[in-house]
């Protein structure tokens, strides 16, 4: 027996004034310095106030957000005692919610007791909303929350299907003023869900077509989205492809790239997104080792690649190739050298990077999951751009 697991979800233009008609008492938003300083926390915090709730907020939140800010939201939450919780911003902002309000509502348990196979019983003190303004992490649509361990710098994947915002709110218009760096990082990573979702090992048929369609609209839309800044359709389907890819991974998993990205991401602090989509084509040729394995042929064809769609090797070939042409086309790194990291340095942590990446717990999900020397050798490709023949 499965379960897909699906918030309500507002979407479109004008989608932000639905907070409006909100019932309710108290709202707590959480979210970031960055966006805080930007004004969109009070832009969020007056709707709510002519909805009629009293408002707090809690703006700490930092990239890759650690489990002890996490704590200190939730203290200020339960000092609060809000009956909505709003997690504004990218997916930093909007796993922080998750996770605080696991805290709020479960003060016994620690953030990295966040699990599937603890009950949590959420929603007797509040529900969560979820606002992306950032088209690219998913996260107003899965119950995935990623948290960092300061002690060891560790990526934790944690979760529960309980953590699954109430309502996601996707308004294109949050992410206009995206800068382009921003715009093609979290594209990319939607792409890599996508992607991801649809050649894991737990796809179905709720969310092969939700990858799918997510996949063609990031190759359509990401490029205008980041040359062209101002362009609403581009901005309003890369927000659609998002919460899709958050959608569509969510409910099959995602695998080998973001097991790879979060432990990069933690060792060299790199964005999540240009993290995870850096591992991508990698690991994709790795497992296109096994053809037999994989469905890179289905697409080849959703991007009307020119390839014979039934020879699945030859279709594995022109993904990666199409992949890589993306990353270039909106000027993102194709390898670990090229973001400035020496090659001693990296080499030093080869071992740290194969343990964070087997302890993560979207390891399991790859069609062909790597023994210890194949990672090594895969992380080693990825610093180099040397193609995966193993």
């Amino acid at each position: 027996m499965w379960f897909f697991d699906c918030p309500e979800i507002v979407y479109g233009e004008d989608a932000l004034s639905q907070l409006e008609e909100l019932q309710g008492e108290r709202a707590f938003i959480v979210t970031d310095p960055v966006l805080h300083g930007l004004g969109f926390t009070e832009r969020v915090a007056r709707l709510l106030r002519r909805a009629g709730l009293e408002v707090e907020a809690f703006t700490e939140v930092e990239p890759e957000p650690s489990l002890q800010t996490v704590q200190k939201g939730a203290e200020r939450m339960r000092a609060f005692r809000p009956d909505w919780i709003v997690g504004l911003g990218g997916g930093s902002s909007m796993d922080a919610a998750k996770a605080m309000w696991v805290l709020y509502e479960r003060p016994d348990l620690k953030p990295d007791e966040i699990s599937p196979m603890v009950e949590l019983n959420l929603g007797r003190l509040a529900h969560l909303i979820a606002i992306p303004t950032t088209a690219g992490t998913g996260s107003e649509a899965t119950w995935a929350t990623v948290l960092t361990d300061k002690t060891d710098g560790r990526k934790l994947s944690l979760g529960s299907r309980e953590t699954m915002p109430t309502r996601a709110i996707v308004d294109p218009a949050l992410t206009r003023d995206l800068p382009p760096r921003v715009t093609a990082d979290t594209g990319l990573d939607a792409l890599t869900h996508a992607v991801e979702g649809y050649l894991s090992t737990f796809h179905n048929d709720f969310t092969d077509g939700i990858c799918l369609k997510a996949i063609q609209l990031v190759f359509t839309y990401l490029p205008r989205a980041y040359t062209t800044p101002d362009d609403e359709e581009a901005r309003e389907h890369m927000a659609n492809a998002a919460t899709l890819g958050g959608l569509g991974f969510i409910n099959s998993w995602a695998s080998l790239a973001h097991a790879m990205g979060h432990a990069f991401g933690s060792l060299f602090h790199i964005p999540h997104g240009r993290s995870v989509s850096l591992m991508l084509p990698y690991t994709l040729e790795y497992i296109a080792r096994e053809p037999e394995l994989t469905r890179f042929g289905d697409i080849a064809h959703a991007l009307r690649l020119d390839v014979d769609v039934d020879d699945e090797p030859a279709a594995a070939v022109a993904v990666v190739a199409a992949i890589r042409d993306l990353c270039r086309r909106v000027d993102q790194p194709l390898t670990a050298a090229e973001l400035g990291i020496e090659e001693n340095d990296y080499e030093s942590k080869i071992e740290t990077l194969c343990e964070f990446a087997e302890g993560d717990g979207t390891f399991i999900s790859a069609v062909r999951i790597p023994e210890r020397e194949d990672l090594r050798n895969l992380f080693r490709c990825v610093y180099d751009g040397r193609r995966v023949d193993f």
